[in-house]
C-alpha cells in the first residue's frame, strides 16, 4: 500500500532522475511535469481515501474474526433528537455501537453522551469543531481541537478518550502528525452509507445489507430521520440473521 513518505522519496528520486535526463536533452519537460501530476493525483487520493492509510494508520475492518459480528458507528452527534431515537432502537434489538462525537454537541448534550456510556456503547473524537476547512488546518490548529474535545468528553464521562475519526474521513499530514501526538488510534469504515446525502432510505439499506459479512466497520450519522428508518432496517435483519453488533472496543479487541 502507498504511504506519503515512500510516496515523495519515489517522486523526489524519479524527478531527479528525469531533470538530469532533460539536461542531457534525452526527455522532455513534459515527462517532469506528468511526475509532478501523479505525485498530486496520488497526495489528493490519500487525503480522501482514509482506506490507503495514506498519512496515518488506521482500521477499517477486522474481517479475522470468528463470530458473526459487525461494528455499527455513529458520526456527528450527539443529536437532542436523533441519538436518543438510535439509543431506544438498539437498546430494542440489545446491539452495541460507537459513536465519534463532536465536541461542541457533546458540549451542549452532557446528558446523552452519560446515557452512550451507561447502556455500554464507545464513544469517539471526531472532533471539537468539525471545521468545513479541517483539512486545511495546521498542526497546531488541530492539536488543539482535537484536545479540546478530548477534555470536553473527559469531563463528561471521567474516561481518556482513544477512539478518532477525521472530519468528512479526510487526512493529511498534519492531521497525522496530531494523532500521533495525542496517541489516539483512528478507524475508518468498511461499508459507508451516505445517509447524509441519500433520499432513499431503502437503498441505503439495500446497498449496506448486500456487502454486509462479519467483521465490517459500518458508517453511519445520528443526525437524521433516514438514518433512524435505515438502522432499524439493519437491527431487524441482524436480529433474522443472528448478526450481533458490538463496539469497536469489542471488534478489535481494544
Amino acid at each position: 500500500m502507498l504511504k506519503y513518505k515512500s510516496t515523495n522519496i519515489t517522486i523526489a528520486f524519479l524527478a531527479l532522475i528525469l531533470m538530469v535526463l532533460k539536461v542531457a536533452n534525452i526527455i522532455s519537460i513534459w515527462w517532469i511535469f506528468g511526475l509532478l501530476v501523479l505525485w498530486i493525483v496520488l497526495t489528493s487520493i490519500g487525503s480522501f481515501y482514509l482506506k490507503w492509510n495514506y498519512f496515518l494508520k488506521a482500521k477499517h475492518c477486522n474481517y479475522s474474526v470468528n463470530k458473526n459480528i459487525i461494528a455499527l458507528t455513529f458520526d456527528d452527534g450527539p443529536h437532542p433528537i436523533f441519538t436518543p431515537k438510535v439509543l431506544k432502537l438498539l437498546k430494542q434489538y440489545n446491539a452495541k455501537a460507537t459513536f465519534f462525537c463532536i465536541g461542541k454537541n457533546a458540549e451542549k448534550h452532557p446528558e446523552i453522551i452519560r446515557k452512550l456510556i451507561s447502556e455500554g456503547h464507545s464513544i469517539g473524537n471526531h472532533s471539537y469543531s468539525h471545521a468545513k476547512n479541517y483539512g486545511f488546518l495546521s498542526t497546531r490548529k488541530i492539536i488543539t481541537d482535537l484536545s479540546k474535545a478530548q477534555d470536553v468528553l473527559k469531563e463528561i464521562t471521567n474516561r481518556e478518550i482513544i477512539l478518532f475519526r477525521p472530519p468528512f474521513g479526510v487526512t493529511n499530514p498534519n492531521i497525522g502528525k496530531a494523532v500521533i501526538q495525542l496517541n489516539l488510534q483512528t478507524f475508518g469504515w468498511s461499508i459507508r452509507a451516505f445517509d447524509t446525502v441519500a433520499k432513499n432510505p431503502n437503498k441505503v439499506f439495500l446497498k449496506i445489507n448486500s456487502r454486509l459479512k462479519k467483521g465490517d466497520v459500518v458508517l453511519l450519522h445520528d443526525t437524521s430521520h433516514l438514518s433512524i428508518i435505515v438502522l432499524e432496517q439493519l437491527l431487524r435483519t441482524f436480529k433474522q440473521n443472528r448478526i450481533k453488533s458490538v463496539t469497536l472496543n469489542q471488534l478489535f479487541n481494544i
